[in-house]
């Protein structure tokens, strides 16, 4: 081969050296820059142009421009430039449109907006909808439920219930209170199919009812561990013999609060007699509408997401079997739900919910 121009000789440090190594031997790098420093290795151990292409199958031409690019800007060169891209199809004014269209206004024919008719209306690609919504967080196919307390105690209770969460008293317990009603016996009308390599658990859309039955349940606030007791019904018989199974449960030397709602059950005469012959008991109300307050939800979500919903029961005694093997699993590595909302950013939270409201027309 006839002698070329002679070229720079290129040389790389010890440190230049071990990168670029390292960045051929990865598996996650683009294979452009990872070839780019194959091409730097090999020229640096004195392989020419021409043989460096044949190897990794560019042109002498590549070979000459990475060369080039690393012995001017060194193992950064070899990254790819940031590119200044098309100019904007889509002015600011378009953009502001859609997002208040969106916000503002209904489609006059439907409850809300999908990506092709908001994109009809206002001339736009459903693509560009789509991205512009992503940008503004706009889910306009997306509810969330929400109830305003009417209680005229809302604030004292609610100062009153955090109060405990976040300073509880001492030489006393706090207990989270309260029931899951109607919980259902049901069985697939068949067998399921199992979870595979590919495919999800299937199940029939269609049970059978085999009853109900009542779950009470009492969250001890400190420890995490739950007190429960299944029963046929949910009278204020069967909420004083769950009093008397939490008295029994609480040493006698130990203060009781209480944090329940304003269901009828609880607020019974009976129940009021029992709870004022026994001085340790103490009752904390929640607001009207306010069962988010009261930690044990939290409970009774995690038992129907994980033993309840998807569970397939042949008589209420097996559903109660299941719920009570779940709870005593469940202490054995329970922990206190950690409550950091204060009374105030809890009130100012509903504030802002009440002055949006406000703002609609209902």
């Amino acid at each position: 081969m006839p002698p070329g121009r002679p070229k720079q000789p290129l040389t790389v440090s010890p440190s230049e050296r071990e990168q670029l190594q390292s960045m051929t031997r990865s598996r996650s790098l683009p294979h452009a820059l990872v070839r780019r420093s194959q091409i730097i290795l090999m020229s640096a151990d004195g392989s020419n142009d021409i043989a460096i292409g044949e190897a990794l199958k560019v042109s002498r031409l590549t070979v000459g421009m990475w060369r080039r690019r690393f012995m001017a800007q060194r193992v950064t060169g070899l990254y790819d430039e940031l590119r200044s891209g098309g100019p904007r199809s889509i002015q600011d004014e378009q953009i502001a449109a859609l997002v208040r269209k969106t916000i503002k206004k209904r489609p006059a024919h439907g409850t809300h907006w999908s990506c092709r008719s908001i994109a009809a209306e206002t001339k736009l690609s459903k693509s560009t909808v789509q991205r512009v919504w992503k940008a503004f967080g706009l889910q306009p196919h997306r509810q969330k439920h929400f109830k305003i307390s009417t209680d005229p105690f809302f604030v004292e209770k609610v100062r009153d219930v955090v109060g405990l969460y976040l300073n509880p008293p001492d030489h006393a317990v706090v207990l989270c209170v309260d029931e899951k009603s109607q919980v259902q016996a049901l069985d697939r009308t068949q067998p399921l199919l199992p979870l595979g390599l590919g495919y999800v658990e299937g199940v029939t859309h269609d049970y059978v009812r085999h009853g109900t039955t009542t779950l009470f349940a009492a969250l001890d606030l400190a420890s995490g561990c739950v007190l429960t007791q299944c029963k046929r019904r949910h009278r204020h018989q069967e909420f004083l013999q769950f009093l008397r199974h939490i008295e029994a449960s609480v040493p006698v030397d130990l203060d009781v609060h209480l944090i329940i709602d304003n269901y009828c059950t609880y607020e019974h005469s009976k129940v009021r007699r029992w709870l004022a012959a026994r001085p340790r008991f103490h009752v904390h109300y929640t607001p009207t509408y306010s069962s988010w307050l009261n930690q044990v939800e939290i409970w009774f979500n995690i038992i129907t997401q994980r033993a309840i919903r998807r569970g397939t029961f042949r008589s209420v005694h097996d559903l109660v079997t299941k719920i009570e093997s779940f709870a005593q699993h469940y202490n054995k590595h329970a922990q206190p739900f950690s409550w950091t909302a204060t009374a105030d950013s809890i009130l100012e939270k509903i504030g802002r919910v009440c002055k949006a409201v406000a703002g609609t027309q209902h």
